[in-house]
């Protein structure tokens, strides 16, 4: 007997975080500048001293950046129960300018998709959530790039953190792209409805 879709559509908010800087120690006013991001605060083992001599603090600045950018949110498209959606997630790029050669990895997460009130016929697990980075589809500069996986044969399940690429620069600085591609697959028992997980990148 054919299988009949269910409307079962499946969406998905993509994060982005950097892993946090060594903290360097840094004066300031009362009053931080603009320059600074507002989610930077004081680290609080200051000596009690120096806080009542001098007003200042230490916090967390980078002095070399290592960003990551991501798309915020795509549609991976709809299917029918016990069948499969594939989707581009859309290009995510890592941009290393700091000095010297150091490496960086980035890794790649994911959240259960739900519909409804989330009961286990309204959830799509991790474990039917895979993930393949693709190779490098954009770059600047020199130095190695790594695919986590260079092809849909390599794609991984999301049940934990699994890297996502990787490389390191020659000279600063440095670039890299790709465009991953999200495979769900539905559950056999999957209620009809608009599934919403988060798939969140972060670099170290």
């Amino acid at each position: 007997m054919r299988q009949v879709g269910v409307g079962v559509i499946v969406t998905a908010t993509l994060a982005g975080a950097t892993a946090l800087p060594v903290a360097l120690p840094v004066a300031l006013s009362a009053s931080l500048p603009a320059s600074l991001p507002a989610s930077l605060s004081a680290v609080p083992d200051l000596a009690p001293a120096a806080q009542a001599d001098t007003g200042t603090a230490l916090v967390p600045l980078r002095a070399d950046p290592l960003t990551l950018t991501v798309p915020g949110s795509v549609s991976l498209g709809s299917g029918s129960r016990g069948g499969t959606i594939s989707a581009s997630m859309g290009t995510v790029t890592v941009t290393d300018s700091r000095g010297g050669i150091p490496p960086w990895t980035a890794a790649v997460s994911a959240t259960n998709f739900t519909t409804g009130s989330g009961t286990p016929a309204q959830t799509i697990t991790t474990a039917n959530i895979a993930y393949w980075s693709g190779p490098v589809t954009a770059s600047s500069g020199v130095g190695t790039r790594n695919p986590g996986q260079a092809t849909a044969a390599g794609r991984v399940a999301l049940t934990s953190a699994v890297t996502a690429f990787s490389a390191r620069k020659q000279a600063p600085p440095m670039s890299t792209s790709w465009r991953p591609t999200i495979v769900i697959t539905i559950p056999s028992n999957a209620a009809p409805g608009v599934y919403t997980g988060t798939i969140t990148h972060s670099i170290a």
